[in-house]
């Protein structure tokens, strides 16, 4: 083949990949997204993850997902840092502490990566906030539901992932709040614990928790591994009946402990969903779309948007309980 032949080729080649004929785009042409969460390898982040997956395919972004070995704020920036040397175009984030990741976000931004994050409200440096539910109402329901299996009153103890992760300190805001003005006969009976995000160390407090505090009737738990430590703790001490434990679960973790009423009921959104919304944003905002008021979410419908800061967000609360927790695990949770 002379010279004419191969360049004529080349170019026929050239001129297809570039009307989008499939088959032929350069993968190096793809936009590419990552997203670091606050720790790799548990349940929730790995639900997290398919929907990235699934929005990666289905709006044509090489989209990942990564996340530090432990729940530590300086292992975020590291990795975040890492992304802007590689230069990705978008970073998604869940904030294990705001203030910490702001500094890098924001040279992130300025290196043009647009970042987008999830649970991350209060976060400064991010193009947009997505979020699956209403974060007041998420920690009052919560609350409800506490104060219904107490009684109305008596000792209770709050846990959330970290004393700086974002949400879950306000959903601890809301829960107590609601408490204070609706049932004031229920008592915090100390600071809210850290440690929800692992089992072991919500284990091991609750164990503490039980001793220090013998009247104590109910356990609070924001982060999807909080309730089932505590649950665990609780069922090996054998004070399912007089301990009652509520917060934010996986229904396939929390199966059993749901079974026996140790876990009297569970709170979320669909992780997966929020992978998927966090991609969809993304690929709205490298179109140059406008995100206005009532935007449709490939994947999750009309949003309602907060343009001046930033937020935007879909009531998605779902109760896990014995009549919904085989249909919720059937759909993948």
């Amino acid at each position: 083949m002379d010279r004419r032949q191969t360049l004529k080729m080349l170019g026929g080649a050239a001129a297809i990949a570039g009307t989008g004929f499939p088959g032929f785009a350069f993968a190096q042409a793809q936009k590419e997204m990552v997203t670091v969460v606050k720790i790799a390898g548990i349940p929730w982040f790995n639900a997290l993850e398919k929907g990235i997956q699934k929005g990666a395919k289905d709006f044509s972004i090489n989209a990942t997902m990564v996340g530090p070995a432990n729940v530590d704020p300086a292992q975020q920036v590291k990795l975040l840092d890492d992304l802007i040397a590689k230069k990705v175009n978008v970073i998604g984030l869940v904030p294990l502490d705001v203030k910490v990741c702001e500094p890098v976000l924001k040279r992130a931004q300025a290196a043009g990566i647009k970042v987008i994050t999830h649970e991350g409200p209060e976060q400064e440096g991010r193009d947009w906030n997505v979020e699956l539910i209403d974060s007041v109402r998420f920690g009052e329901v919560q609350m409800e539901r506490l104060a219904k299996d107490m009684g109305g009153e008596g000792d209770y103890v709050v846990y959330v992932g970290t004393l700086t992760t974002p949400l879950h300190n306000k959903w601890a805001d809301a829960a107590i709040a609601y408490q204070q003005k609706n049932f004031p006969k229920m008592k915090l009976v100390a600071d809210r614990f850290p440690g929800a995000d692992e089992i072991d160390t919500s284990q091991r407090t609750t164990l503490d928790v039980i001793k220090a505090y013998p009247n104590l009737r109910g356990i609070l738990g924001f982060g999807s591994n909080g309730p089932i430590g505590a649950g665990n703790a609780v069922r090996q001490q054998r004070l399912g009946k007089k301990i009652a434990v509520v917060g934010t679960v996986l229904p396939s973790q929390a199966k059993s402990l749901i079974a026996d009423d140790t876990i009297r009921e569970g709170f979320l959104w669909n992780p997966t969903d929020a992978g998927y919304a966090m991609v969809a944003v993304a690929k709205l905002v490298l179109d140059g779309k406008p995100i206005t008021d009532g935007v449709d979410v490939p994947g999750l419908g009309k949003a309602v948007v907060d343009v001046a800061g930033k937020q935007i967000k879909v009531d998605k609360i779902m109760r896990i309980n014995k009549e919904t927790i085989d249909g919720l695990i059937a759909g993948g949770l």
